[in-house]
């Protein structure tokens, strides 16, 4: 089945996700997401305006030698040519001409007050443009694709003019004519209203792109595609300016999972996940963990009652199949768990708890009672997994015995606080006093406990602490309040999150700090 033929996945995470606040794509970042996009199966892809900033420019020409497509076709974006010059002269078209790929997506102007007032030009003049653009690149043997920029509010304003600029383009030669929710402010029954009168009224094959200030970018893409809309536009994770585009995972889930489309090559819908926690770490884009489909939270489930449903059937609580999204259900553990949430979390960390009831009855308590003093365990699974051990083997795993701590941090008028930490333990039958400095008293802590501990087990130099994460819990009490750390922990294959709980933040990290090392030397079969 020729999907690119059928129906259009488009997307443009690397030039309108780009737009996204904080979000800077070096060439070498583009060129890899690019590849992660292939992956999943998207049809097109993007890349830049070439022409317009050297970057984008960049981008294509190293594309050409670098990027071996399997499923998708590169696309360069740029606008019709200016008003009183011909396409064949205008740099810019030029540029796209230039490119190497092989399609093209103009932007061009539909709505009458952006023609007269942005492009201060006649709206005779503006059908030029767009008539001569796409007919000179059509000549040199691209295709184009339209993007009609403010369609929505041009149509509401003018709909004669807004029909005949798609109307001019599809004549030309434009293949697709994108509707663009530019400002983000359509609902779905008004989008399906239009999309409906477009097709109608000009018989051209119709595109969707959808901005979502009005929280309904995925609602409107459905929408235009359930009204005859056959390419849809979107970006990875949701990226793009202001709130951001459509999130094209969720929109082709959707349509895949939810309407029996199959808009993607069969099987890759799986990888989904994978690709969009791969492009986030790319972004330095954290991962939204209640991202539909592909979010952490996605297929998470907290209360007693859920779990005991889900112990019987899991589809009870869940949409769908996560592993059809290459996800996968999780037991969060809290104070709201019930015995069936303790023994499905066993299950999954590998302890069978459904023939001890008193086991179960001694975790699912002890649980409850250390959440009361502040902890938490549906972020912290390592943490979890050292008491479900202790409760199991009856004693907690150690890999040594801390005689002391403490931490000093000095600090001198115009100079830098220095963080100095010493440590007192045994490991493997030798005692150890270490110091370690740092860029705080945890960093300090950190320094000396790993180099402590790692005279006895090299295998810690692997590991590295990568988040950290403190929480006030009762902010009434000021600086006397309980302090909540969550550290994130790596070996550089897989990374793990502990918990610790204290009067002070330096005591709550110690916590922390020991239960990640010791889940990692477990980890390691020590």
């Amino acid at each position: 089945m020729d999907l690119q033929g059928s129906f259009h996945v488009y997307d443009t995470t690397l030039r309108d996700g780009a737009q996204q606040e904080g979000l800077n794509l070096s060439v070498a970042d583009k060129l890899t997401i690019a590849r992660q996009l292939d992956g999943l199966g998207v049809g097109y892809i993007e890349g830049g305006w070439p022409g317009a900033n050297p970057k984008d420019t960049e981008f294509f020409r190293r594309a050409a030698l670098e990027l071996d497509l399997e499923h998708a076709r590169l696309a360069a974006f740029g606008a019709t040519r200016r008003a009183g010059v011909r396409a064949a002269d205008d740099p810019l078209v030029a540029a796209l001409r230039d490119s190497g790929a092989g399609v093209v997506t103009l932007v061009a102007k539909s709505h009458d007050r952006h023609v007269e007032l942005a492009l201060r030009t006649t709206l005779e003049e503006n059908l030029a443009m767009v008539r001569d653009t796409v007919s000179h690149l059509r000549e040199e043997g691209q295709t184009v694709f339209l993007d009609a920029e403010h369609f929505f509010d041009g149509y509401r304003a003018n709909r004669a003019y807004a029909l005949e600029v798609l109307r001019t383009a599809a004549e030309a030669g434009a293949e697709v004519v994108a509707l663009c929710d530019t400002n983000g402010g359509m609902l779905p029954d008004w989008v399906s209203d239009v999309v409906d009168d477009v097709i109608e009224t000009t018989g051209a094959r119709v595109g969707i792109h959808a901005h979502n200030d009005s929280g309904c970018a995925v609602a409107n893409s459905l929408a235009a595609v359930d009204a005859g809309a056959t390419h849809v536009q979107g970006c990875i994770n949701g990226y793009g300016e202001r709130t951001g585009n459509a999130d094209l995972v969720t929109v082709v889930a959707n349509l895949e999972l939810k309407l029996g489309r199959h808009v993607l090559p069969q099987g890759l819908l799986r990888e989904a996940t994978r690709i969009a926690h791969a492009v986030a770490e790319v972004t330095n884009v954290p991962p939204a963990s209640r991202q539909p489909y592909v979010g952490t939270s996605a297929f998470a489930h907290k209360a007693g009652l859920h779990a005991s449903a889900i112990k019987v059937d899991p589809d009870l609580y869940q949409h769908t199949d996560p592993l059809e999204v290459g996800n996968d259900m999780r037991l969060l553990v809290s104070d709201m768990a019930g015995r069936a949430s303790i023994e499905l979390k066993g299950r999954e960390l590998g302890f069978d708890l459904s023939g001890d009831r008193d086991l179960v009855t001694r975790v699912t308590d002890r649980v409850k009672q250390l959440e009361q003093r502040g902890y938490t365990f549906e972020a912290a699974d390592a943490s979890f997994e050292l008491l479900l051990v202790e409760e199991v083997e009856g004693v907690r795993p150690s890999y040594f015995d801390v005689e002391s701590w403490r931490v000093i941090t000095e600090t001198a008028p115009a100079a830098e606080a220095v963080s100095e930490a010493t440590v007192k333990l045994r490991a493997e039958g030798v005692r150890y006093v270490v110091t370690g400095e740092g860029n705080g008293p945890v960093n300090a802590l950190d320094a000396a406990l790993r180099t402590a501990i790692g005279q006895a087990f090299p295998e810690v130099a692997k590991f590295e602490l990568i988040d950290y994460k403190v929480r006030i819990l009762d902010q009434g009490h000021g600086t006397d309040a309980i302090t909540r750390v969550l550290i994130e922990t790596s070996d550089g294959e897989s990374s793990w999150v502990t918990v610790g709980v204290g009067h002070n933040v330096i005591e709550a990290s110690w916590g922390a700090l020991v239960d990640g090392l010791t889940f990692g030397l477990r980890r390691h079969h020590r």
